[in-house]
């Protein structure tokens, strides 16, 4: 039986290679050369492969989604009836996407674009130092990323707010929940960082009423997915100077088309989808194990709940 890789076709040599330093004994199959449909029991995929090409696979047994977020399988016509999903939950993941939040959480808290700015104009002026203690950041997510972010962010004397779907308790944040806790977290944010999964619930969930509720003079900073983040009115709010800046690491779509606002707006850090990016030889650990696992029928690790949406 037969291991599909289905990913960017740069990435495919070094996670069969990673596998295969795990397991010598494993049959990897590089997309599109995928041999006899039948003789493929799982399919390591990312979010561009066309989810009609898994029903081809009559003894599929495991898909592993390649990220953290699970929002791409949703799409139509979904996922096999039947086959268990997991995602990768993995440690450089994981701090990958806490540098990237406390790059920008630290490049608008230290006033960076002003010196920039400044730069570019032969201004040599030093601003006043801003109080650490008297930034407060939010985290929409506390999840795996959302809670390594925030407690990297309270390790630097920040004061940290989070926001997640059901009541959660973390040592130096003050966790909030429900309609009436994202409405304290918009409050009470001068740079609100989003680390949401997308689901329906999420979508557009950063519109003109959000950031109307954010402090005047805020920062967003949106590393989940482009489509918690209605751009029109993310602009409306950069361009009025209700929001003083932004770093956005998605999009929707993505790439932007050239011609899009958001690429040459002052306000606006824009990063290519890459915050974060799974590295096969941290991660191919939990894909061994897991299939493993799905071959002996135990309980899988880090399990797709689609009724949740993560």
């Amino acid at each position: 039986m037969a291991v599909l890789l289905a990913t960017k076709p740069a990435a495919q040599a070094e996670w069969r290679d990673a596998l295969l330093a795990l397991d010598p004994a494993l049959d990897i199959r590089l997309w599109p050369e995928t041999g006899d449909p039948a003789t493929i029991e799982a399919v390591v995929m990312w979010g561009t492969h066309d989810l009609a090409d898994l029903r081809r696979y009559p003894g599929l047994r495991l898909v592993v989604s390649m990220g953290a977020g699970v929002d791409h399988l949703l799409r139509p016509p979904g996922m096999p009836p039947g086959v268990p999903v997991a995602r990768l939950v993995d440690r450089m993941l994981t701090s990958g996407m806490t540098e990237w939040v406390l790059l920008n959480t630290l490049r608008f808290h230290r006033q960076d674009p002003a010196y920039r700015a400044q730069q570019a104009a032969a201004i040599w002026e030093e601003l006043p130092a801003p109080a650490t203690a008297a930034r407060r950041i939010g985290i929409l997510g506390l999840g795996e990323l959302g809670t390594a972010a925030a407690r990297a962010l309270a390790g630097l004397g920040f004061p940290v707010s989070g926001w997640s779907r059901r009541a959660k308790t973390l040592d130096g944040i003050a966790c909030h929940h429900g309609p009436e806790g994202f409405r304290a977290v918009l409050a009470g944010s001068d740079i609100l960082v989003c680390l949401l999964p997308l689901t329906p619930e999420t979508r557009g969930v950063l519109d003109a009423a959000a950031f109307a509720a954010m402090p005047r003079g805020s920062y967003l900073l949106n590393a989940a997915r482009g489509g918690h983040v209605v751009q029109p009115d993310l602009l409306a709010a950069l361009d009025s100077g209700h929001l003083a800046g932004a770093a956005l690491d998605v999009t929707e779509p993505e790439p932007l088309p050239p011609e899009h606002p958001i690429w040459r707006h002052p306000g606006i850090v824009l990063t290519p989808h890459a915050a974060s990016i799974t590295i096969a030889a941290s991660a191919a650990p939990q894909v061994v194990e897991n299939l493993r696992r799905a071959r002996a029928g135990e309980p899988l690790m880090n399990l797709v709940d689609f009724s949740a949406g993560y």
